[in-house]
């Protein structure tokens, strides 16, 4: 078939067939996690819609184990999902004339990878638009919260010791992190974030220290990129002055003297 000539939503679905199929193993492991925390597949699917994320659905499991409050989940997941924020800023240059009933429509089924589909599909392919993107984000988001639900569903007849629960969710966020540290700063700012959780959960017996800790974590690692970013924009300029200075410097009048 002629791609060009395919349906809208035909085009979408092929673009991301392959994330959606990467999506089954992750998104029923979650589904059988979530059920050990007591959610029901209904449950789980609607979860899976309204945040869409496996991170943050993975972290409140991690948080509903550890018998955290509402209001100290609800933080944590807000703080998680803070990146949205510059990968939606980074499409807004291609929906420029679309109305806000739509960029709240497309934004609620936002994630990461369906972020990098679109954004190759829109820097590449003239003829992607608006639909074609919206069809993708509908299509991953059907395939995670189906695989969520049906992870869910069988998580009742399929046993997970608890301390497996603990030790999977410990390892992805372990790898979560390992795939973050890009730079000095980035472990820097990941190792003080931990230090500080554990010294905050001993201090408070609460997990709202994670949140106190991550917020500080990450103001710390903000100040110290900016610092040194300052300083590097400083060596520049010094270095750009001594290119242009001359190589001998002679008094005036015995410049004049040679001229």
């Amino acid at each position: 078939m002629n791609k060009k000539k395919s349906a809208p939503w035909l085009q979408a679905l092929h673009a991301v067939m392959p994330l959606c199929i990467s999506y089954i193993p992750v998104g029923l492991a979650c589904g059988v996690l979530l059920q050990k925390v007591g959610f029901y597949p209904l449950l789980s699917g609607l979860l899976s819609i309204l945040v869409f994320s496996g991170g943050a659905q993975f972290l409140v499991a991690s948080m509903l184990t550890t018998q955290a409050s509402f209001a100290t989940t609800l933080l944590m997941v807000f703080f998680l999902e803070l990146r949205y924020t510059l990968l939606g800023a980074s499409l807004a240059g291609f929906m420029k004339k679309e109305k806000r009933t739509f960029l709240a429509v497309f934004s609620q089924s936002l994630n990461d990878e369906n972020y990098a589909v679109n954004y190759l599909k829109f820097s590449t392919d003239p003829s992607w638009n608006k639909r074609k993107a919206l069809y993708v984000n509908w299509f991953s988001m059907t395939a995670w919260a189906g695989s969520n639900m049906i992870g869910n569903f069988f998580g009742s007849v399929i046993r997970v010791d608890a301390d497996l629960v603990h030790f999977a969710l410990t390892a992805m966020f372990i790898f979560m992190f390992i795939m973050q540290m890009k730079s000095a700063l980035l472990i820097f700012t990941g190792l003080f974030s931990g230090v500080l959780g554990v010294v905050f959960m001993v201090l408070f017996q609460n997990t709202f220290g994670l949140i106190a800790a991550t917020v500080i974590a990450s103001f710390a690692g903000f100040m110290l990129e900016k610092a040194f970013k300052k300083e590097k924009a400083k060596k520049l300029r010094d270095r750009g002055k001594d290119v242009n200075e001359p190589l001998f410097n002679f008094p005036e009048q015995e410049a004049n003297h040679h001229d």
